[in-house]
């Protein structure tokens, strides 16, 4: 590492939200271009860079700073310099020449130890004394907050984020318990805070670091789909993870259940353990479900069957034996699910109720989980659908410190019935916000589909709900005739009952292209998607297109698809302009994806010479880079053709390149064609209900690229991970208690 040690003479640029600065320095009579991440303007400071010198392919030679040090300038000269810079509230040049000349080499100390000395300089009196003083101070602050978190190898990139969480107390705060950053701040996991706390001389067996252990336990199995964790391989978890006794590690588990931090119960004769949000959200949806259910609307099949009759009419439909169950049902229910795969009619069920509604003037709110699907609803029932999130308004709250569903128990959505599509996307916890804002005697309507992938975040509410046997379930099962002639959707079909698809038939829209090396899978794939396809369908390989594929790394591994893709659909030209960050070299024409929902993200729409703004991207959504500004910093994505956001170079790591995406990650989507490599994988992920999840987004062409025994392998492989969620449990010993009580077996 390179070091240079000199007096920054002006600052080119600098973006205040996340301190990347350009300037220039003075360095041993030669003037030398800067660049970095620095926590304040340090226009006139005397530093000490530590780093790289880089040649910018526009910019020319320019050193790149990964760590700094402020040196207090020592001459007379310099100490001018610095209180005249701007910097210290209070004092202009002119003033700082009167300080110095008065204090000379004591100035320093002057304004930190006897600020009222200040007054005897002509036009400082009392008050202006205190304020130089105090600015002088907050600027120590900062630096010296800087340089703690410098030296305990933390980058200055999240130095500046810990600074805007902590302000002025940031050393108190990481000095009292430093795994508060891995809860903190967005990009600092647990054990990056364990090794700061290292250096900082924490013991092992602290109660700060053993909790925090266990909540980085719990986290991980929730980030895994799972509510809870068996009691003994939380243990072991937490054990192997801090490398101390099981004894102290029982202690703190009992002290933090003792502190409600966790919540520990016997469920199935099993001990398990819960991260306090994920309990209360269970029990609270099962309390929920069970209030709602409960409402008599007065309604049964015989009176509901002319609201029907009406609509088939009014339609000029005639719905099947099981379409009219699930939508009687819908009708005379307080909560009613409805499940089934491709082509088995669910759009159709779901105008149909939406429409009875409205002819019994009733508020209708229709939602999914995600932009892609709210967007792919409201195309199917031209009526308004929004996220779940849009629906609850979610955004800051009163406090203006955190963010918050403004929707809730205290503030009820206003309407009679919710329609929820996509349903086996959705969590527990966004199960209970969505739960709290709904009233009782609302009709809540579920509609998805229970073999696809469950929810990414934790639980398993769809699933748990039907399984339960409590709440009013119709399963779909008949292809209906405009289905009936896709082979994607009789093969999904196949693939869920257990048996291998039916492909390459003349004239159909399922095939299969024979290769027997990751290379060869690979390479062929990006033949696909460059030209073959395009050419033989008319498409447009970057908005038509879609990659799809179990895993994340390996040769057929997301990652590498995604540089063989670019590679071959948008290659580097002196035209476009690219940025490096990560794994990844985005490109302006690049396909991206957001991987972290961001409900404070701004975008604008420029619509007939009118800008509409709003906030909110979310985890899942795609887009294409437009412009990458070298001077603002910043790349500009444009979503759903119209929306556009601007990402800091800091913010790029809620970005991925997305010609290829996990099978996981394009839930809740549809694409006019998928490509998927068929390969060997670990078994957890070749499973068969991701296969029928990735085949299922197509609309009109599936290509599966590989070997065809994997593919049987998948099939067959109909062991889906166990995932820990006890809402079934739940609701099943819920109702049981109120059949009892009902019947007057048991009493309260």
């Amino acid at each position: 590492m390179e070091t240079l040690k000199g007096t920054v003479i002006e600052t080119i640029f600098r973006n205040d939200e996340n301190g990347y600065t350009v300037a220039l320095m003075e360095a041993d009579n030669d003037i030398v271009t800067i660049t970095g991440v620095f926590g304040t303007d340090v226009t006139s400071e005397t530093l000490e860079v530590y780093g790289k010198k880089v040649k910018h392919p526009k910019y020319g030679e320019q050193f790149q700073v990964e760590i700094y040090n402020t040196v207090l300038p020592s001459s007379l000269d310099q100490i001018e310099g610095y209180l005249g810079s701007g910097m210290i509230k209070g004092i202009g040049k002119y003033t700082a020449k009167k300080i110095v000349e008065l204090f000379k080499e004591d100035t320093f100390d002057i304004i930190q130890k006897h600020p009222e000395r200040l007054t005897e300089i002509e036009g400082i009196g009392e008050k202006k004394a205190e304020m130089i003083a105090k600015s002088f101070s907050e600027q120590a602050d900062i630096k010296e907050i800087m340089m703690f978190l410098q030296s305990h190898e933390i980058s200055p990139g999240y130095s500046v984020k810990i600074f805007k969480q902590y302000g002025k107390n940031t050393i108190k705060t990481i000095a009292e318990n430093p795994y508060r950053l891995s809860e903190d701040i967005y990009g600092i996991g647990f054990r990056l805070a364990d090794k700061i706390a290292e250096s900082l001389g924490v013991e092992k067996v602290s109660p700060y670091r053993i909790s925090s252990g266990v909540k980085y336990v719990l986290a991980e199995y929730a980030t895994r789909g799972h509510a809870y964790v068996p009691y003994n391989m939380l243990l072991d978890s937490t054990v192997s993870l801090l490398e101390i006794n099981d004894d102290s590690v029982e202690d703190e588990i009992s002290n933090m259940a003792f502190t409600d931090k966790i919540h520990i119960e016997t469920i199935n004769n099993e001990r398990v353990v819960y991260y306090l949000p994920y309990y209360m959200a269970e029990v609270n949806v099962c309390k929920e479900l069970i209030n709602l259910a409960g409402v008599d609307f007065n309604m049964d099949e015989v009176s509901a069957a002319p609201f029907l009759k009406s609509i088939e009419e009014e339609s000029s439909i005639t719905l099947s034996l099981r379409q009219r169950e699930a939508v009687i049902q819908s009708i005379i229910n307080g909560v009613t699910v409805i499940t089934g795969g491709p082509g088995t009619g669910k759009t159709t069920i779901i105008l149909s109720i939406i429409k009875i509604f409205e002819n019994m003037y009733k508020k209708v709110l229709l939602c999914a989980p995600t932009g892609r699907a709210a967007k792919r609803i409201t195309e199917s029932t031209d009526r308004e659908a929004k996220t779940i999130h849009r629906m609850l308004e979610y955004a800051f709250g009163e406090d203006e410190s955190d963010l918050a569903f403004n929707k809730n128990e205290n503030s009820p959505l206003d309407c009679d019935v919710v329609i929820v599509d996509e349903m086996s996307m959705v969590d527990i916890l966004l199960m209970n916000n969505l739960l709290k804002a709904i009233k009782r005697g609302t009709r809540l309507i579920l509609v998805g589909d229970v073999d696809q992938l469950p929810s990414v975040g934790a639980g398993n509410v769809l699933s748990d709900i039907i399984n339960s046997n409590t709440i009013k379930t119709i399963r779909l099962d008949t292809i209906f005739r405009q289905s009936a002639g896709s082979m994607i959707v009789q093969n999904a079909h196949l693939i869920n009952k257990g048996s291998m698809p039916v492909y390459n038939k003349k004239d159909t829209d399922f095939f299969f292209m024979r290769e027997n090396s990751s290379r060869d899978i690979v390479n062929l794939i990006v033949d696909l998607y460059n030209s073959r396809l395009p050419l033989k369908y008319n498409l447009n390989p970057i908005k038509d297109i879609q990659v799809l594929s179990p895993m994340k790394k390996g040769d057929a591994g997301v990652i590498e698809l995604n540089k063989k893709l670019q590679a071959a659909i948008n290659p580097p030209s002196k035209l476009k302009k690219e940025k490096s960050f990560g794994k990844y070299v985005f490109r302006v024409g690049d396909k991206v994806m957001q991987v972290k929902n961001n409900y404070q993200t701004e975008w604008k729409i420029i619509r007939d010479g009118n800008t509409v703004t709003g906030e909110g991207i979310y985890n899942g959504d795609m887009g294409y880079i437009i412009f990458i500004d070298e001077t603002e910093q910043e790349l500009i994505v444009q979503f759903d053709e119209e929306r556009e956001v601007a990402y800091p170079f800091s913010q790029m790591d809620e970005l991925i390149l997305a010609y290829a995406t996990t099978v996981h990650k394009s839930q809740g989507s549809e694409f006019p064609v998928v490509i998927m490599p068929i390969v060997w994988g670990p078994p957890m992920l070749l499973t068969r209900n991701l296969f029928y999840t990735a085949i299922t987004r197509a609309r009109q062409l599936v290509v599966l690229v590989g070997i065809e025994k994997y593919m049987q392998d998948m099939i067959l492989n109909n062991k889906i991970d166990r995932r820990y969620s006890a809402l079934d449990y739940r609701l099943s010993s819920a109702f049981s208690t109120y059949r009892l009580l009902s019947e007057g077996i048991i009493e309260i």
